[in-house]
């Protein structure tokens, strides 16, 4: 039915001329911005929403959230409401663990998302009619001049079971995984050489958004399966827990990271340390990987731009994650009105942090963050829309 539909909607998406990746940028530095420092994870950082909010998110303009037993409630009651959060800190290269019970709701999207200040990007992305499989995708520098990067990966009832996905990203190789089991494989190589591979410090974007408003161009409503009728709201995906872990590209003590120059490759970013020390990006890493390698294989449920699985190579200095088979919920927006646009559309970049791990408020506690409605950008749908095509 999925691959009808987004027959369809490549025509129409083709004829509107939408196009768009995920997110907006605050500051570019590839586009020459003179940019502050990204502030790192450096380590492994755990977010347990069902012991209430975290100061490791902050919420966008116009989100409110509730925290109860089963996590972070990513509510959805009306046109225009897209609740969202961003981590205060990057990570260079690392695995982000996310447990998600994705919303319900024909043409509501949940989506958990990487992204660069230079709009490198990794995806994952559900809709709220879709209970068979999952979306994900990736960008580098916001490009969306080609559509053949979207990939499609089976998974059971989304809406209604808690799951763990994960991206595990390092400089050769990156990972998408659903309850530990490889589902997409992407290497360096893969990607046009690197051209094409995401490979700058990234912060972590959580939330849900309307993809099937009444004002949605009609390929967008075609490709999230319809209509959202607004009859059956509330609309909630869950976020139960996250666990970052920061690889920093090899090095140890990792304080922030910096663009060294224009040219966005993952060798350009200066790395800082905790004992004042500065060094390029290249020299913390004198190859791609350095830590032990072994040969992942794709599910039978998965689907992929590049089909065949690799040797991921992790290049980790950071604590390792502490390990855990709760379950939690979880998902990213792709609203702000207030940014100013690249070739994306998204949520506004989080506050620098040095507060070198998340705390927790109490339980059953309602946050807020500014006022106003919440514009939804239509971008991520289009770009998923047409790559989405490229699997047909």
């Amino acid at each position: 039915m999925f691959s009808k539909i987004l027959s369809t909607a490549v025509v129409a998406l083709a004829t509107s001329k939408l196009a768009f990746a995920q997110t907006y940028s605050d500051c570019n530095p590839v586009a020459g911005d003179q940019c502050k420092p990204d502030p790192a994870v450096g380590g492994t950082t755990v977010v347990d929403f069902t012991q209430g909010e975290s100061d490791f998110f902050t919420l966008a303009t116009g989100t409110t959230l509730e925290y109860n037993e089963k996590g972070a409630v990513f509510k959805i009651e009306k046109e225009g409401q897209a609740p969202t959060i961003t981590s205060t800190k990057y990570i260079f290269f690392g695995k982000v663990d996310v447990w998600v019970q994705a919303s319900v709701g024909t043409g509501v999207v949940t989506s958990f998302v990487l992204q660069s200040d230079d709009l490198d990007e990794i995806d994952w992305e559900w809709l709220g009619g879709d209970t068979t499989q999952v979306q994900t995708n990736y960008f580098s520098k916001g490009d969306t001049t080609t559509y053949d990067r979207g990939g499609y990966s089976s998974v059971d009832s989304p809406q209604s079971k808690v799951h763990k996905y994960t991206i595990d990203w390092t400089p050769d190789a990156l990972n998408w995984l659903i309850d530990d089991v490889v589902v997409r494989t992407l290497t360096y190589a893969d990607a046009k050489g690197g051209k094409t591979y995401p490979q700058t410090p990234m912060q972590i974007k959580l939330g849900t958004w309307v993809a099937g408003g009444a004002d949605a161009p009609e390929g967008t409503v075609e490709w999230a399966g319809g209509h959202t009728d607004f009859s059956q709201a509330p609309f909630i995906g869950y976020y139960e827990k996250v666990s970052i872990t920061d690889y920093a590209n090899g090095a140890t003590n990792a304080v922030s990271y910096a663009y060294g120059d224009t040219s966005g490759t993952y060798e350009s970013i200066k790395i800082v340390t905790g004992d004042g020390s500065s060094a390029s990006s290249s020299s913390s890493s004198s190859s791609k990987s350095s830590a032990s390698s072994s040969t992942k294989s794709s599910s039978a449920g998965a689907s992929s731009a590049s089909a065949t699985a690799t040797t991921l190579s992790v290049v980790s200095s950071a604590t390792s994650a502490s390990k855990s088979d709760s379950t939690g919920a979880s998902g990213t927006s792709t609203s702000d009105s207030t940014k100013t646009p690249s070739i994306t559309g998204g949520p506004e970049a989080a506050a620098l942090s040095a507060t070198p791990s998340a705390t927790s408020a109490p339980k059953n506690v309602v946050s807020t963050a500014g006022a106003g409605s919440v514009v939804v950008n239509l971008g991520a749908v289009c770009a998923a829309l047409v790559l989405g095509a490229a699997l047909l």
